[in-house]
């Protein structure tokens, strides 16, 4: 053999060795770093640190003066944002429709009225044959049942309102019986947060309009109106009642807990609606059920609840919180409260129904000795949903079109800067802006190091020339980040790498950036990877975990954006990472659609740490997940409060330039959204093209 022969050969053995002593990426990116309850602890601790408490008067007239303002800034600036403010002011339209019989001693008119313009609501009133003088009504609504008005224990109920002289209306639910569709869906009320209107605000008007319904009819007594419902119609109940004072008794049936105790009891966390944006940084859910004092309060919980709000632990801190301001008031006995272990299950059963009967002839036929609290019994008389249908037109509005309808026209001046004196302030401005609508902090980084794999100490397989090495980044009192840095040699630059999947998905593109020359900062923002709030174990009668939407949801109700944490959290990352030596120029690489947003947001706050962002499978527009239906709990960052009403994907990496934005293998989509972002960098005289 010649010795050019022996050359190549001992050449390609150490080569072979060298590649043999490389490391699998995936289980490098795999190494745990945080543990189970680390995320969940921080989301638990921030949560329940936010959320306001009642506080204490020394009189009713000051808690009069403290409820009233509590009522309108709730409604101003919760329920009635953006365009709902037009959706309150428009007139109650109500369409009438057949009489038919009902049982002995009552009819049932179908009607149905709309909870803002176009959203008809089907419903239905119980009336008593023989009316006269002024009679107590009550507003019936229901929770998750698929067959909404229609279910049998509804109608048992209305049927005894009816029968002992009461006006009952029986009103359909968004996403229950007829208004079971995917447009209708709870978690598709954030697109119309995404535009900047009050997804929560389609739910209020239809409380509100029915009440309006009642009160307008001739026999309706307006100091006898009573509100009631089971678990999402429990919520109904008090939330209506709580911020209309026309309803003077309230009897909510396993429908609600305070803020702080879903935070322990995650089977509680609960639907878009009952939890939504900064509510909670004005009032909780134990200041609802205050905001009832004086009025008549029966606050009905089931002991063996296998849903939700379990008697135990939901109804102590309600009680504690209304109990002082009932008591301002001398009425102690108004608020009442109603434990149910027959079958003390997640219902409102016979025991629940005779409960709100007693209540009902406390209050509101107190003088009559042959009232009868006992149920009247009427299964002979309960209908099919097909005869309690009610017509509703074609085209009626639900959350998605009316979504739709709103993303049209935005965002809001999006086009182009004229010249760079434009440009320069647009992205003040804009940058300010952004701010304010995600929230946005500006964390310092506390980096304590979990190990370094790069010694050669056999530790998964890995030698050198790749070292590794593995990071907790503290970002102020609030958050932890897990990082794993690689990197061989003297790197040309750093690149904080984030993915749809997490780190521990990321090895091909942790492969590709090393080639590249690059040190590679693989990092889990919240709810990605290792930083997803997972609540493990419990109680055998919780869930294993909450979804990850419902502490999204949480997090917001509480005033904070997770768009705004996780990009405020990149962002603090990049700045540590230019801060060390070294580093180079930093770059933010993101993977898949949820993370490229937030790369980008990262982007346009931090200016000066982060020089380029790099995109890989970018949306086009934030209107695609309103175009293609989507839930909340699809990409819980993307529906962020108001943020197309500013920004679309164009504007935000608008906002970045003259900084490289780069969209590679762009879609079609993209192609023609971004056709103008080159005018963005022309304006500060740079001919950089994103799509290249």
């Amino acid at each position: 053999m010649s010795h050019r022969l022996v050359a190549l050969c001992l050449l390609m053995s150490a080569s072979q060795a060298l590649w043999a002593a490389e490391p699998d990426l995936n289980l490098c990116l795999a190494h745990p770093i945080l543990g189970d309850r680390w995320t969940i602890h921080e989301v638990v601790e921030l949560t329940e640190a936010r959320v306001p408490s009642v506080p204490a008067c020394n009189d009713a007239a000051a808690w009069e003066k403290y409820a009233t303002k509590l009522r309108a800034d709730v409604l101003d600036r919760i329920v009635y944002r953006g365009e709902a403010a037009s959706w309150r002011d428009a007139k109650t339209r109500v369409e009438w429709l057949e009489t038919s019989p009902g049982g002995n001693g009552y009819h049932i008119k179908k009607l149905r009225y709309e909870a803002l313009p176009g959203m008809w609501i089907p419903a239905l009133l119980y009336e008593p044959e023989k009316l006269t003088g002024k009679v107590p009504v009550v507003m019936n609504v229901n929770g998750l049942d698929p067959v909404g008005k229609a279910a049998k224990y509804k109608q048992i109920r209305c049927i005894n309102q009816a029968k002992r002289g009461m006006i009952a209306l029986n009103v359909e639910w968004f996403g229950m019986g007829q208004l079971r569709t995917d447009g209708f869906v709870h978690e598709r009320m954030n697109q119309i947060d995404l535009c900047g209107s009050s997804g929560l605000a389609p739910f209020y008007l239809s409380m509100k309009r029915g009440l309006d319904v009642l009160l307008s009819l001739d026999h309706a007594d307006p100091e006898r109106v009573a509100v009631t419902g089971l678990s999402g119609g429990g919520w109904q109940t008090i939330f209506i009642s709580a911020l209309d004072t026309r309803v003077t008794l309230t009897d909510p049936v396993a429908g609600y807990s305070s803020f702080k105790t879903r935070s322990r009891h995650v089977k509680d966390l609960g639907d878009p609606e009952q939890t939504p944006t900064d509510l909670a940084t004005l009032a909780d859910y134990t200041h609802l059920t205050a905001l009832m004092a004086p009025r008549a309060t029966l606050l009905t919980f089931n002991a063996k609840d296998d849903c939700c709000f379990e008697a135990g632990y939901a109804l102590p801190p309600l009680l504690n919180a209304a109990e002082p301001i009932f008591r301002l008031y001398g009425k102690e006995t108004y608020l009442r409260y109603h434990v149910s272990h027959v079958p003390g299950t997640h219902a409102y059963e016979k025991d629940n129904r005779e409960a709100l009967y007693r209540m009902v002839g406390d209050f509101f036929y107190p003088d009559e000795a042959h009232y009868d609290a006992h149920e009247i019994p009427c299964d002979d008389e309960i209908k099919t949903k097909e005869q309690l249908a009610v017509d509703l037109p074609a085209d009626n509005l639900d959350f998605h079109a009316l979504a739709v309808r709103l993303s049209k026209d935005l965002p809001r001046n999006g086009s182009p800067p004229a010249d760079r004196a434009d440009a320069e302030k647009r992205r003040k401005t804009g940058r300010e802006k952004l701010r304010e609508i995600v929230r946005a902090t500006d964390w310092t980084v506390q980096a304590d190091a979990d190990g370094d794999d790069g010694s050669g100490d056999g530790r998964g397989g890995v030698t050198p020339p790749l070292q590794i090495r593995y990071w907790r980044l503290r970002l102020g009192d609030d958050w932890t980040v897990p990082a794993v840095a690689l990197w061989r040699g003297e790197p040309k630059r750093t690149a904080v790498l984030i993915c749809d999947g997490g780190r521990r998905s990321a090895a091909a593109d942790v492969d590709r950036l090393l080639q590249d020359g690059a040190r590679v900062l693989a990092i889990d923002p919240f709810d990605f990877g290792e930083a997803k709030p997972i609540y493990p174990g419990g109680d055998a009668r919780e869930p294993k975990y909450a979804s990850n939407s419902e502490w999204e949801l949480q997090l917001a109700t509480v005033g904070e954006r997770s768009l705004g944490i996780q990009a405020s959290q990149v962002a603090a990352v990049a700045r540590w990472a230019r801060s060390r030596d070294k580093a180079g120029p930093v770059v933010v690489v993101s993977s898949g659609p949820r993370t490229t947003l937030i790369a980008l947001v990262a982007g346009a706050l931090e200016e000066t740490a982060i020089d380029a962002v790099e995109l890989h499978g970018s949306a086009g527009s934030l209107k695609e997940r309103i175009e293609r239906n989507e839930a909340f709990d699809a990409a819980p960052e993307a529906f962020c409060f108001g943020l197309l009403e500013a920004f679309d994907v164009k504007q935000l990496a608008g906002l970045c330039a003259p900084r490289p934005v780069r969209f590679v293998e762009p879609s079609e989509r993209i192609k023609v959204e971004m056709a103008e972002l080159k005018k963005w960098y022309a304006a500060f005289g740079s001919d950089f093209d994103p799509l290249q």
